[in-house]
């Protein structure tokens, strides 16, 4: 099982860019790539799973145990040759003293030799002491590699050469000149979504070929096979629980914020996924449930609101008792309007709110929820944390909410709504501002299915609707 992490000394060190570059490279070469990506995110595991051609898994040791991130980890490698991972900040970054969420820590979890991906802009000699330390600080992590990035030229990669081969011993895999055709765009949360752009395809060769021409690619393979040995664990099931039902899922430009193995939790629920786009369909297919996640609704909210009929059908549906879950921009789309950059513009008007953006973050980070007993889904079964770690993001802030509102969940850790509670309960709506991860503490897609299943046998009531 040849794995490899590839982790940097800080966060904005060109990793995500090295990681798509060397998926799609490899890909290219033969090799059938899982990528993974560590901790909280959806924007990079977008576009390593485009270069890689297959969904990008995350691993995240603050929301999962380490028995099942190692078993995660076996089950997504069957039918690869070469297991992937993207750290998140630097290699010793964490949330915890003692390192215990860090891509270190992961790296020894699963393990996985290190490539650490180095910003040289502006050093010479004083690249060495920078890998000593990194060498040094803990004797569990064995850096296999450095890639340099955001070379000066020709001469200053022959200068960093030299001093790491005289001062360190450490094997450097590759050099990569500055290159601004290498750039994906940023905005406001970091990447630009490859959902997002019609030349992600394109963007992702254009990094791949320049990361081949400038990698050692048989190199880094043999780092990748140079892993300790890890337990193997059985394919994912494909088979279902409980009779099926139709969830509406908003899949376009402005929501494309889900992670594949909630995805597939809520297939092996019972639930059939039927994509629908919210920018431009007019009306909302047959479904028994709706589950609109995160995204950029204010970078399409004139799209958005030009779509009228979208709209309204699905403020008639909820309104109606249709069950919805709603993350983060799944929230702000539900609420009555979204104010950015002094404009407003519309949305579905059934959570009785506003949303306005700001330059800054408003929530950020880990959140710690803990069930208020005024949500809709199921209780949780024996053995689910009664407290909910989960993720937000979000520039955006709730305004003007009517007074009544109830609250799924009262905030231990984080902002959610008001710095309280987060998840407003609407009829048989749940939207929230946190991100929920399917795992064997928060089971929340089989919860969510259950819900969705009792409403529509509930009282002999069919909520699907007829375009």
């Amino acid at each position: 099982m040849n794995r490899l992490l590839i982790s940097a000394a800080h966060k904005s060190s060109g990793k995500t860019t090295v990681c798509i570059g060397l998926c799609a490279a490899l890909r290219a070469r033969g090799a059938v790539v899982q990528p993974f990506k560590k901790g909280p995110d959806y924007i990079d595991p977008l576009w390593l799973g485009l270069a890689a051609g297959r969904p990008c898994y995350n691993l995240d040791p603050y929301l999962s145990g380490a028995e099942e991130i190692r078993a995660e980890f076996a089950r997504r490698m069957h039918g690869a040759s070469l297991g992937l991972v993207e750290g998140n900040k630097g290699l010793y970054d964490g949330l915890d003293l003692d390192g215990s969420n860090s891509n270190a820590a992961l790296a020894a979890l699963i393990g996985a030799p290190v490539v650490l991906v180095i910003d040289a802009r502006g050093m010479t000699r004083g690249i060495a002491p920078l890998i000593l330390g990194y060498q040094a600080f803990d004797a569990n992590i064995r850096i296999a590699g450095v890639i340099l990035n955001q070379l000066g030229g020709a001469r200053h990669e022959a200068k960093l050469r030299a001093v790491i081969r005289h001062y360190t011993g450490i094997p450097v895999l590759g050099a990569v000149q500055h290159d601004e055709r290498m750039a994906i765009v940023e905005r406001h949360l970091g990447l630009v979504p490859s959902n997002e752009t019609d030349s992600a395809r394109a963007c992702v060769d254009e990094i791949a070929a320049r990361i081949a021409a400038q990698v050692d690619l048989d190199e880094v393979l043999a780092v990748a096979r140079q892993a300790g040995p890890l337990g193997t664990a059985e394919p994912i099931s494909n088979a279902r629980c409980g009779p099926s039902v139709r969830v509406g899922i908003a899949r376009d430009a402005a929501f494309g914020f889900y992670y594949p193995g909630d995805l597939e939790a809520l297939r092996a629920a019972g639930a059939e996924l039927v994509a629908f786009d919210a920018l431009h369909d007019a009306h909302l297919p047959p479904v028994d449930g709706l589950f609109i996640g995160g995204g950029f609704p204010e970078t399409h909210m004139d799209t958005l609101a030009a779509n009228s009929s979208l709209r309204a059908e699905l403020r008639a549906a909820i309104d109606a008792g249709l069950p919805a879950y709603a993350e983060c921009g799944g929230l702000m789309y539900l609420a009555r309007g979204i104010e950015w950059n002094g404009r407003r513009a519309e949305m579905v008007g059934v959570v009785p709110a506003d949303i306005v953006m700001h330059a800054r973050p408003v929530g950020r980070g880990y959140v710690h929820l803990r069930e208020t007993g005024r949500g809709l889904w199921p209780a949780p079964q024996a053995g689910e944390a009664a407290l909910i770690r989960a993720h937000e993001f979000h520039y955006s802030s709730v305004e003007n909410l009517a007074p009544g509102v109830e609250f799924a969940y009262e905030v231990e850790r984080g902002h959610g709504i008001d710095g309280r509670h987060d998840g407003i309960v609407h009829k048989n709506l749940l939207a929230s501002y946190a991100h929920l991860r399917d795992v064997r503490g928060n089971p929340w897609a089989r919860r969510f299915v259950d819900f969705v299943r009792s409403c529509h046998h509930a009282a002999g009531l069919e909520h699907r609707l007829t375009p």
